[in-house]
């Protein structure tokens, strides 16, 4: 069920280009989502939160249907953790982690990782998987550099909607 070395290359390099071709940090994320959840089969439900304040704001996403998480207060729940902490968190089975905070019933396990600009963290890439122990090593050191290829566009993406909505 694992995905091969090319897969991860390929949506990498597709997260690249994004990146690199694309001016609006909305759409970048946008775009990044669709490929994480288009690529990898036994990604459910992927979505970018922004930090805003004391608070994860879901950004784009893309999945079966919403969650009702659209707001999470960082250090509350594992999205909330891996916030506060700035370290991926991996959770193999989501029903034996008390900190997870349910949203779809398929789900079986979750990988939340952190994205960082200058030090702080600003966002980060949460995503569902209705597999257990979906998520390897491979998947953690996959997202971590698209991470890091999107933490410019979530920091402006964060600034473009505090603006908008005057704060």
């Amino acid at each position: 069920m694992s995905a091969t070395a090319d897969t991860y290359r390929g949506a990498l390099e597709a997260v690249d280009r994004i990146v690199n071709r694309e001016r609006d940090a909305g759409e970048v994320l946008r775009r990044t989502v669709e490929v994480l959840h288009d690529r990898f089969e036994r990604y459910s439900w992927v979505g970018i939160y922004l930090v805003e304040g004391g608070d994860l704001v879901l950004g784009p996403w893309k999945g079966p249907q919403a969650t009702e998480h659209v707001r999470i207060p960082i250090g509350r729940g594992i999205c909330g953790a891996a916030a506060a902490s700035g370290l991926t968190e991996v959770v193999d089975d989501v029903n034996a982690d008390d900190r997870y905070l349910a949203c779809f019933l398929s789900t079986r396990s979750e990988i939340v990782v952190p994205v960082a600009f200058e030090g702080r963290v600003v966002g980060e890439i949460d995503i569902d998987s209705d597999v257990p122990t979906a998520f390897g090593p491979e998947d953690r050191a996959f997202l971590e550099r698209v991470a890091l290829l999107v933490s410019p566009h979530c920091l402006a993406a964060r600034e473009k909607d505090g603006a908008k909505a005057g704060t």
